[in-house]
């Protein structure tokens, strides 16, 4: 059996006050960097090299994450273009013509959201379609609060928690783990479905019930004292004829679908998936802003690709100390300080696993239902993503004491942090939907929280008999 060394402890410590400070809800990236400080210190003996490998972990990465970093933003981009331009109300008009109940109007809203979300991610979808669905929807009878939580479930929950398509959330969860970004994403597909079904079926017979009951309509349901949204400043554009903006509006589901067919057809998985569609999100982009904004479209895409990257920053900003700390668990730690672990050891994460493979035994239920807590846990700082690397990490642990299941523990994990704080429950997180469909985000958290937490005791069930 392998010694632990002071480093081993320390990580472990450092993994214990994390979890306790999201616990808290309490901002971790001061605990991240004490720590990373610390495991230098103990590693290279000097001040100065502790210090030294606090700005390499952080370019480290950053390094890892800027395929996902940017990719996040350059969609982000593109939505804006699509958005000022008028033609997300084209891409979703055919739509409207065939919600003719409340029933109709929640899952045509939450499919439409969920299959969008995969390609847009879900804050700049429901920026796509929020404005024009809402008001078909309240007008069959949806009260606006069931508009706000179909669109967060289908979207903050399944599709963010999944991310099949962009694979963010899979590379994070996957780089932490130790294994492919493909593992991740096939474990993660029986456990969406049971989450999903469970999930969004609870929400619906809410919804029902109250709707039956009067204590929900379009008109004593909460709502928000401001009566727009903010989400934008810059105006919709006029300049494009309607037949333009068809055209447009046919053309960007046709690229993306090639996309997915070239997915396929040529095996494209992980950083070349994304990198396509990626490639496809700028190209629709400048089209986008070329037509619309004449001769200013050259000025415009660079102010796209200015809101996009803003948008990108501020929501991965938080999550590179965290990485930082945890990618010193497996190779960041020789890339960073040099070949100090002792031999025969394959990383700290690794290490820790095949301890506690020997010292304690973890059932597979004592692991789902352990990953699917932490989950819950660093969910709560309202982020989502900024937890998912401890998920991998210790999915990574546990499946070597339990000896399988490394992927449906590490998915397990990733819909737990993200359903939880990326998000469907955090007030804070929800904001998007609530403020598109004029609702409280308290509210709606509340109607969210009954049918996230059964739909995730059911997954963790689930997950036990798969792994």
């Amino acid at each position: 059996m392998l010694e632990l060394t002071s480093l081993h402890w320390i990580f472990t410590s450092f993994i214990l006050l994390i979890i306790l400070t999201m616990a808290m809800r309490r901002d971790t990236s001061l605990i991240c960097i004490i720590g990373i400080f610390l495991l230098g210190y103990v590693a290279t003996g000097t001040l100065n090299q502790a210090v030294i490998g606090i700005f390499n972990s952080f370019v480290y990465a950053i390094n890892e994450l800027s395929g996902t970093i940017l990719i996040i933003s350059l969609i982000v981009a593109m939505s804006k273009a699509l958005l000022h331009a008028g033609i997300n109300e084209i891409m979703v008009e055919p739509f409207t013509r065939v919600i003719r109940t409340p029933g109709m109007a929640y899952w045509m809203i939450g499919l439409f959201m969920m299959l969008i979300s995969f390609f847009f991610w879900p804050s700049p979808a429901a920026a796509l379609m929020g404005a024009v669905l809402l008001p078909v929807s309240r007008r069959v009878g949806l009260p606006a609060m069931g508009v706000a939580v179909a669109m967060n479930l289908f979207g903050h929950g399944i599709a963010l928690s999944g991310d099949l398509v962009i694979q963010g959330a899979p590379k994070l969860t996957a780089a932490a783990a130790g294994i492919p970004v493909q593992e991740v994403v096939s474990a993660s597909i029986p456990l969406l479905i049971v989450m999903g079904v469970v999930t969004v079926s609870a929400a619906y017979w809410l919804l029902k019930r109250d709707m039956a009951l009067g204590k929900l309509t379009a008109d004593n349901e909460m709502v928000v004292v401001s009566d727009r949204n903010d989400q934008d400043d810059l105006p919709t554009l006029s300049i494009l004829s309607a037949k333009t903006k068809g055209w447009i509006a046919a053309m960007v589901p046709v690229l993306f679908g090639l996309d997915v067919a070239a997915l396929y057809a040529f095996n494209l998985r992980g950083s070349d998936a994304t990198a396509l569609i990626g490639g496809t999100s700028i190209f629709i982009m400048s089209i986008i802003s070329l037509v619309a904004h004449r001769n200013r479209g050259i000025e415009q895409t660079t102010a796209y690709l200015l809101e996009g990257l803003k948008f990108g920053i501020t929501v991965f900003g938080p999550i590179i100390p965290i990485a930082a700390f945890f990618y010193l668990g497996d190779s960041g730690f020789t890339s960073i300080f040099g070949k100090i672990l002792p031999v025969g050891s394959q990383g700290l994460v690794n290490d820790l696993g095949l301890a506690m493979a020997q010292m304690v035994t973890i059932s597979p239920a004592i692991g789902a239902f352990t990953i699917m807590i932490v989950g819950i846990i660093t969910g709560l700082d309202g982020s989502g993503f900024s937890g998912i690397s401890l998920v991998g990490s210790l999915a990574k642990l546990f499946s070597v004491s339990i000896g399988s299941g490394i992927g449906t523990l590490t998915a397990l994990g990733q819909i737990a942090a993200i359903f939880t704080g990326g998000g469907t429950l955090i007030p804070w997180s929800v904001i998007a939907a609530a403020a598109i469909c004029n609702v409280s985000p308290f509210e709606l958290a509340r109607r969210n929280l009954f049918p996230v937490m059964i739909g995730l005791l059911v997954t963790t069930i689930a997950a036990i008999f798969l792994i």
